[in-house]
């Protein structure tokens, strides 16, 4: 019974994300420069989560912030272009 609801979930898309999978995901939408709360709703993430992810993307180099406008923007790297590139990359090798 088990067995068949992971089908079902994996047929449903239940399943849930993984970090790098997230990760990617605000990498995609920061093209450009995109600001929290755009970032928040296209990639399904509570502000808390965002806050911390935003967090470890910066002190990493994938993204940065920016004011414009007396607002703040995030946008990916160079680095970070390259981190999604190679992500993409592997997916395409295994076949996801």
């Amino acid at each position: 019974m088990v067995s068949d609801m992971v089908l079902v979930e994996k047929k449903v898309g239940f399943m849930h994300r993984s970090r790098m999978e997230i990760v990617a995901a605000i990498l995609r939408v920061s093209k450009g420069g995109a600001r929290k709360t755009h970032i928040m709703y296209r990639c399904n993430l509570s502000f808390r989560q965002l806050e911390a992810y935003l967090d470890f993307l910066t002190n990493s180099g994938l993204v940065r912030e920016i004011s414009k406008s007396g607002s703040s923007v995030f946008e990916i790297t160079d680095k970070g272009a390259a981190f999604l590139q190679a992500y993409n990359t592997l997916k395409a090798l295994l076949g996801r």
